[in-house]
């Protein structure tokens, strides 16, 4: 039976094949919780879904502050299943979402099935991707807002229709609310957003920079000129820009703080993982720091060598060309500003749905076909190994611990199960049992722990009074150890006034009644 005669490329059959991948996704995801995987983002969004479900007190600040919000929002839908496993199954649909999207265009513009199943490998097996669909992190609404904002880029290209760049703009503001950090894509825009707009000027002259010459030369096309820019300009980065001033409005008026979302341990996963991640490569002489001595754009060529090819391909359009060039400036900006910590793994990915998303606009003008379907099934087959070869050698612990646990099913149990250990010990706790806890490092224990309603947190309107006279509110007190990296972060510490200076000031006496590596449960007496 030829491929034709299945008609893979309807739209019943490519949703059977998106519902077998989000299933593939599901039991994936699954096996890595069974075996105890999780990471920061995950849990912190399990944490915080917990409280809003499951708390007392004032809520609202964390409903509406937690950072980036569309991936904490996107997880609440899927609480009601299971609140531990909720981030898992957003991710992994969210993933199949983005491979639907993806085939789709490829079913409308290719109708090549060779490209259909091409892109489903890459999904099946690709580690980044895998990556992204199992752990239960955010990647997967970047990935698509990512996409969606150039594809409708593109396709402005090719129509010159103003609606796009709307469109586009509406997915620039979602994907700052995924990832932050994009908001300084923006300004690797502004270049292009001039030269799209002397592209755009009915001119007989092909050449940019005699097409810009003349249009400063003439009074009339000057203003045409000048008119395009700054429409342009407000179509795409008024939203976003007055997104973002709304919503750092909304901080200062209920947290007194415009960045309290980008800075606070108890709004975003990322303040306290990126100096953790700092701080374990510093202590660690045999990290891998190539970051610092290698271009990051050469890194990016090697994890997806076929962004370059296709730019090959893209070579007689400048903008389009200057258009993919983006990203890679973003990202080595990102490198500068942010150089205590390594470029996130999917800040790479983005350059391979970018790369697909260029097969799909110039696959079909190719005329080689066959040659350029080999070529292009190697370069994938490669791709595969170098995600893989990334992830394994990542600066960052959480995505080095990922591939250990889908490729080499090997864990270190006891850092995974510390937490729950701990979360364990308060579960067996009576029933109207009161415990103080800072979950601005504590925020996996809070996760893990049944009884929400027994913790004093500090969303809630007594944690400063708990603080300071603990006795009167609590019968327990977590803090961390000496050995924990975090106990510089918090009041909660091994240097907390009440355990220093047990009988001095009013203090009650305490009694320590478990201990893990990272933590210690005190007993008010």
């Amino acid at each position: 039976m030829s491929l034709r005669k299945i008609k893979i490329t309807s739209g019943q059959s490519l949703l059977i094949i998106t519902s077998l991948l989000a299933i593939y996704y599901l039991v994936c995801g699954y096996v890595l919780s069974d075996m105890g995987y999780s990471n920061l983002e995950s849990v912190f969004y399990v944490e915080k879904v917990r409280i809003i479900f499951e708390g007392i007190g004032y809520k609202l600040k964390v409903m509406g502050l937690t950072s980036p919000i569309i991936p904490f929002f996107a997880t609440f839908a899927f609480t009601v299943i299971d609140p531990l496993l909720a981030p898992v199954i957003a991710s992994c649909l969210g993933t199949a979402v983005l491979f639907y999207m993806i085939a789709g265009e490829i079913t409308k513009r290719l109708k090549d099935d060779f490209y259909l199943f091409l892109l489903l490998a890459v999904f099946l097996f690709h580690p980044g991707l895998l990556y992204t669909a199992c752990s239960g992190k955010s990647i997967y609404l970047v990935l698509i807002f990512f996409y969606l904002f150039f594809v409708n880029l593109f396709r402005y290209y090719t129509s010159n229709t103003t609606f796009h760049v709307s469109i586009a703009s509406i997915c620039l503001v979602i994907l700052l609310f995924c990832d932050y950090k994009f908001i300084w894509l923006t300004l690797f825009f502004i270049p292009l957003v001039f030269s799209i707009s002397i592209q755009s000027l009915n001119l007989a002259e092909k050449e940019s920079i005699f097409r810009m010459t003349m249009s400063f030369n003439s009074p009339s096309l000057r203003r045409k000129l000048i008119n395009k820019t700054f429409a342009l300009y407000i179509i795409l980065f008024v939203l976003p820009i007055a997104s973002i001033v709304c919503y750092k409005l909304l901080n200062l008026t209920n947290a007194n703080d415009v960045d309290y979302f980008l800075q606070s341990p108890y709004s975003t996963w990322t303040v306290l993982a990126d100096r953790l991640n700092y701080d374990l490569t510093a202590m660690n002489p045999g990290a891998d720091n190539t970051e610092v001595s290698l271009l990051i754009t050469a890194k990016i060529i090697a994890f997806c060598p076929l962004i370059v090819v296709m730019m090959f391909f893209f070579r007689n359009k400048v903008y389009q060309v200057l258009t993919l060039l983006t990203p890679f400036a973003f990202v080595e900006f990102l490198h500068l500003k942010y150089d205590k910590t390594p470029i996130a793994y999917q800040y790479y990915l983005i350059f391979l749905v970018l790369a697909i998303l260029c097969i799909i606009i110039k696959g079909a003008n190719i005329k080689q076909q066959l040659i350029f379907k080999v070529a292009l099934g190697f370069i994938m087959l490669l791709q595969c190994y170098t995600g893989y070869y990334f992830l394994k050698n990542s600066s960052s612990d959480e995505e080095r611990k990922f591939i250990a646990a889908f490729i080499d099913r090997k864990l270190d149990e006891e850092k995974a199960d510390e937490d729950r250990n701990m979360a364990n010990y308060i579960n067996g706790l009576p029933e109207n049992t009161r415990v103080l806890v800072d979950d601005a490092v504590a925020y996996k224990i809070v996760a893990y722990t049944d009884n929400i309603k027994g913790l004093i947190l500090p969303y809630q309107d007594n944690y400063v009074g708990a603080v300071e006279s603990p006795g009167d509110y609590a019968q327990y007190i977590l803090v961390t150890s000496p050995k924990n990296l975090m106990a510089g972060y918090t009041l909660l510490s091994s240097k907390y006034p009440p355990l220093l200076y047990q009988t001095a000031n009013n203090y009650a006496t305490l009694q320590k009644v478990h201990e893990t590596p990272n933590w210690v449960l005190y007993r008010f007496l």
